[in-house]
């Protein structure tokens, strides 16, 4: 901000007056050069020369928020509100507490400036991070008429914000604007794209974004990591686009180049690190807990966890509630069952009002098998806020179901009046009931389906599919007569075929008449005429035989295949490398995949008496010894006896373990 021409001070303080007018001049060369510590010095060397000049207060305020010194700049206008009431501060102090988050006393403080261009930006940029996005868009489409520079870029952010996407493309026309003017511009209408789900076309608007921006920040003499940088959110969006149209391993590459890199505001990587431990799920646990670690930090205010480097400023509340939920799914797979709690019962205090934390928690519970305790938190929440019960009850409705508490599941369905007619919704409701034992309940489900969409009036009616089923359903409970006045409604009214087949078999119980009446009504089947159905039902039983077109066509088909087979080549063997089939050598053994002591050639090692252990003492053992040497010679020779001993004696296992061989 460039100080004011100074007017000529008197005579009397030429000393002083030149002295001042050096001051400023440096001042606004500082300024021009961007250096704003030595602009607050020069600053509060005029201040000091000339207390209350509203002049240079100003540009030591401008150079400490330009020099991010908020805390500063709040303690110099406090200061200067007290010692120079006549200088109006105020739009200084609540810029400086929108920059710390403090934002309803931003609001407070901008009262009294909602007059002025600069008040309603600030103002608006306030209520857009407060998240009231419609009063944000109010204000820009109040400025359009005003000569602001990017005025297009922020309503463009605040109506996508705001969920009113589909305001983008008028108000782009409105404004006389093409969204490739400028790359943010492209960007932002991307995002409109893709709320509206026409993801084709955001990605190429992304793609000539990207261009756009390369071409714009070369010609600003960027360097080639700040281009980078600067595009680093239309980089993660266009990764996040190929995600949803199923290019997941381009959109694994791009998020994994990204964060390798670490080419990219910290609002885009975490924006990528986040996207990809969503792509990736539970693959790989550890990996996303070290990666979003980096993301949330401890602090000892009254919110024990915040995200790190700013992000609680940079990101939406949608975004820090995504990565706040991944990083406790995380925790839930890993087991890691304290810090899933801690974590949860952080998450209130950091989202007041949002869904999110109490389906976390009952997530926790169902992890530790306290499906009970998940269903009974669920429950009192949705009592206690009717208006925010859709989502919780079909959670309770989940839980009770996989926990085996069909009633509890039906009655939580039953509490959302918006999707009772629905037929996915009627079938799990008659399901839980029939699985409750409640078959008047499950009854009165499709009564009162039937009632809805007999007087809905819409298009696509599923009055028919809910009365076939309806029908099916009382005829399998032996409810004959209510299943066939639905059969002969459908009948009447849509002329079903199928309902024709369950009318004739439902009569055919208690009304032989009527079923024969309807009967007559089913077209007759080609072929049937030449049967004899009396002489048929005598006989023991019926061979099925095809006759027509299918059966012609089967037996030409079983025909070429017999004379494929009939055709089938002979393929010359293989033999291994170097065998000569003409001097094939002596034939390999039959029990070469025998092992050793299967085969017929085995034969057992004998065990060396001489190595026998000898018990008793040594006389003992000298005297059998004689004794036995005695013994034999005075045997007689007998070769025959020795055969016969030769053959009785058994060979003794060896005590060494041995290993069997698969040679």
């Amino acid at each position: 901000m460039a100080p004011k021409p100074k007017e000529k001070p008197k005579a009397s303080a030429a000393t002083a007056a030149i002295s001042i007018e050096d001051l400023f001049t440096s001042l606004n060369r500082h300024i021009q050069r961007s250096e704003y510590e030595q602009a607050v010095k020069v600053s509060d060397q005029i201040i000091a020369a000339a207390p209350g000049d509203e002049d240079a207060i100003r540009c030591k305020v401008v150079a400490l928020v330009k020099g991010d010194c908020i805390e500063e700049a709040l303690v110099a206008i406090k200061e200067f509100s007290k010692k120079a009431s006549s200088v109006d501060l105020s739009f200084f102090k609540a810029y400086c507490l929108y920059r710390q988050n403090k934002l309803d006393e931003a609001l407070e403080s901008l009262k009294g400036h909602e007059g002025s261009d600069e008040s309603m930006l600030l103002e608006s940029q306030i209520l857009y991070r407060l998240g009231k996005m419609g009063a944000s868009v109010d204000i820009y489409q109040k400025l359009q008429k005003s000569k602001i520079d990017s005025l297009e870029i922020n309503l463009v952010a605040g109506l996508v914000s705001a969920g009113r996407a589909s305001e983008v493309q008028g108000t782009l026309d409105s404004l006389r604007v093409k969204a490739t003017s400028s790359f943010e511009l492209a960007y932002n209408a991307a995002c409109s794209l893709i709320e509206r789900e026409k993801y084709k076309d955001a990605e190429q608007l992304l793609l000539s974004a990207r261009r756009i921006g390369q071409e714009t920040l070369m010609e600003e003499n960027f360097a080639d990591d700040d281009v980078e940088i600067e595009l680093a959110p239309i980089a993660v969006q266009i990764a996040y686009v190929q995600q949803i149209l199923g290019n997941t391993q381009e959109a694994v590459a791009a998020y994994t180049d990204l964060v390798k890199r670490n080419l990219a505001d910290d609002s885009s990587l975490a924006v990528a690190v986040n996207n990809l431990i969503a792509l990736k799920g539970p693959k790989d646990v550890s990996d996303g807990l070290r990666k979003l670690d980096k993301l949330i930090e401890k602090s000892d205010g009254p919110e024990k966890l915040q995200l790190a480097r700013g992000l609680d400023l940079k990101l939406s509340q949608k975004q820090r509630e995504a990565i706040y939920t991944n990083r406790v799914l995380l925790l839930l797979h890993s087991n890691k069952m304290d810090q899933a709690r801690e974590l949860v019962g952080a998450l209130p205090g950091i989202f007041p009002g949002s869904l999110m934390p109490v389906l976390l928690q009952a997530a926790v519970h169902v992890r530790e098998n306290k499906a009970a305790k998940a269903e009974e938190i669920l429950g009192q929440y949705a009592d206690r806020f009717p208006d925010k019960s859709n989502i919780i009850l079909l959670a309770r409705a989940q839980v009770a179901a996989a926990a085996g508490h069909p009633q509890i599941a039906a009655d939580s369905l039953a509490k959302i009046p918006d999707i009772q007619h629905k037929p996915a919704t009627v079938a799990t409701l008659v399901s839980l009931k029939e699985r409750a034992g409640d078959i008047d309940g499950a009854d009165a489900v499709f009564d009162s389906a039937i009632r809805w969409w007999s007087n809905a009036m819409t298009e696509d009616n599923k009055l028919n599919i809910i009365m076939q089923e309806a029908a099916a359903f009382k005829l399998r409970h032996g409810r004959k007569e209510e299943a066939a006045r639905l059969y002969e409604e459908l009948v009447k009214s849509h002329g079903s075929l199928e309902a024709l087949v369950g009318l004739i078999q439902t009569a055919a119980h208690g009304d032989i008449e009527k079923a024969e009446a309807y009967e007559k009504k089913l077209k007759p089947l080609p072929g049937l005429k030449a049967i004899d159905v009396d002489s048929l039902e005598k006989t023991s039983g019926a061979k099925h035989a095809e006759k027509g077109p299918t059966a012609a066509a089967t037996e030409i088909y079983e025909a070429k295949n017999k004379d494929k087979a009939k055709k089938k080549r002979k393929r010359k063997p293989k033999y291994p490398k170097g065998f000569d089939p003409a001097n094939p050598g002596p034939p390999p053994d039959p029990e070469r995949w025998l092992p050793k002591r299967e085969r017929s050639s085995y034969r057992p090692k004998r065990k060396d008496k001489r190595a026998a252990q000898v018990r008793g003492s040594q006389g003992a053992v000298a005297k059998e010894a004689a004794s036995s040497s005695d013994t034999k010679s005075n045997q007689p020779a007998n070769p025959k006896g020795a055969s016969q001993n030769a053959g009785t004696e058994q060979p003794k296992a060896s005590s060494k373990s041995r290993k069997k061989s698969r040679k």
